[in-house]
């Protein structure tokens, strides 16, 4: 299959290590095209609720293709989210072509992105994080129900639908939230003179431009692949909103699930993978 050139790639909100994780369609996804450059905007893998006795082989391929990228010297710059918080304290660590940071102005030929996760905006998050580890066990047991009913559903013959998604839609205080928090994003941006303002956090696929009195910014949010599997792409000279449902990319390049060893194995892996960079990350700190 032949692999579409694309020159920034921003990913968020993945959760790996969740149930309600897409990591074949990430896979998928991510084999058929070629990047430029990588923005792992935050909430990659879920800290907060990661499980040893869960780690399915797709998710352990989805770090050994990215792994693979940055061995192939692809930039990848690893932006740490609210449930990733961890990596925040190693900011400013460099291995390669690999970068993690709290937020990043990237250069897009004569513009500017402003590139953070988004969680800063958070009120939840400021104020009451237990609140916020229990929303999203909440959100992730909605996500299991949800793919239940969507399984019974295609029995019959109906299309999947978002659980989550129609009641955010449904509750006014979901929707005031996320526009306040577009909203603000925006005024920040227009404040900085940034052309583009490009988060994740709400899982919200968005491009669009705002407008203030003091100027306009081009918002953008790279959604999930919890719930619409979507990312954000840009080439030709401008951003496009990748969704993977509409997308032709061929579904058998889905592996199936690993044998309960294979599991056990990948998971003993991650874990060494995790201890040893964690390592390097604590030397690249002390001698720089």
């Amino acid at each position: 299959m032949k692999k579409r050139h694309v020159d920034i790639v921003v990913i968020s909100d993945v959760h790996l290590g969740t149930f309600g994780c897409h990591a074949k369609e990430l896979l998928a996804y991510l084999k058929s095209i070629k990047p430029g450059r990588v923005i792992l905007n935050g909430d990659i893998i879920d800290v907060w609720q990661f499980n040893k006795r869960y780690w399915p082989k797709s998710h352990m391929q989805v770090i050994k293709l990215l792994c693979s990228w940055i061995s192939k010297g692809v930039e990848i710059n690893y932006i740490a989210g609210n449930h990733d918080e961890m990596l925040r304290k190693f900011v400013g660590f460099r291995m390669g072509s690999f970068s993690i940071s709290n937020k990043i102005v990237l250069p897009v030929e004569d513009r500017k992105a402003w590139i953070f996760h988004g969680d800063v905006f958070d009120v939840t998050m400021q104020y009451s994080k237990i609140i916020a580890k229990l929303g999203a066990v909440g959100y992730d047991f909605l996500i299991l129900l949800n793919s239940a009913i969507n399984f019974f559903a295609s029995r019959f013959g109906r299309g999947p639908i978002s659980m989550s998604k129609r009641i955010k839609n449904g509750v006014k205080s979901a929707v005031k939230y996320i526009n306040q928090f577009e909203q603000t994003a925006a005024e920040i941006a227009i404040e900085n003179e940034y052309d583009y303002v490009i988060c994740g956090h709400i899982h919200q696929p968005e491009i669009r431009v705002i407008e203030t009195e003091a100027g306009e910014v081009t918002y953008l949010n790279s959604g999930d692949w919890v719930e619409n599997l979507t990312s954000l792409e840009y080439y030709d000279g401008q951003w496009h909103l990748f969704h993977y449902r509409d997308s032709e990319i061929d579904k058998d390049q889905m592996e199936e699930e690993s044998s309960e060893a294979e599991v056990l194995g990948n998971k003993v892996l991650f874990q060494n993978m995790m201890k040893e960079f964690q390592h390097n990350m604590k030397q690249s700190v002390h001698f720089t």
